[in-house]
């Protein structure tokens, strides 16, 4: 066969013709014709990292299928982190993965929590994010390792709200977004 390929320039002219059709339809079936984007799907763009939980952020934008398409989550983060919040706790949670370098220097980092009163704390693997699903969609942590801070229910006004942080966070930067998730007094609108 090689041979013939080698010595046999029709046989070339063929192997080259059907090279070329098949390249044809993979391109065409990769391109998707120009199609719009499917019900099934959905997009959702948030340009900040705070939102209220279960909802997007705020400015998101999301297309009418998508509401229609994903269904609300149904799997309640565990119960002692519920009671935590409720009881006006400021909740703080951190996604590691198991054996990452940054992971165990956050860690060690979040344990610098302990010091504030009224914070309780989470260490959860990242196998087990889609149990807070609850919680981290509505901020849409997108990877590990991610440091959410639930803001205590008296400063929510009844309404959980979160931020989020990724990679490693020094004490001061823990200790920071714990701050700002307390805080109750007036903010201002940026517009650059």
């Amino acid at each position: 066969m090689r041979e013939q390929l080698n010595n046999n320039p029709m046989a070339q002219l063929g192997v080259v013709a059907v090279l070329l059709v098949a390249g044809a339809i993979l391109f065409i079936t990769m391109m998707g014709g120009g199609e719009s984007e499917s019900a099934g799907e959905a997009e959702v763009t948030a340009p900040g990292a705070e939102a209220t939980l279960g909802a997007p952020a705020e400015g998101a934008e999301v297309s009418a299928s998508a509401l229609e398409a994903v269904p609300p989550p149904t799997v309640q983060p565990p119960e002692e982190v519920i009671d935590s919040w409720k009881s006006g706790a400021t909740v703080a949670l951190l996604f590691v993965r198991n054996g990452g370098v940054d992971d165990r220097l956050v860690r060690e980092t979040t344990e610098s929590l302990s010091r504030f009163a009224g914070v309780v704390s989470f260490v959860v693997p990242a196998d087990d994010l889609a149990r807070y699903s609850a919680i981290t969609g509505g901020v849409g942590v997108e990877r590990v390792p991610a440091l959410l801070v639930l803001t205590p229910k008296d400063v929510a006004k009844g309404t959980p709200t979160a931020s989020v942080r990724y990679g490693f966070q020094s004490q001061q930067a823990v200790a920071q977004a714990i701050v700002d998730a307390r805080y109750k007094g007036p903010t201002l609108d940026y517009h650059p």
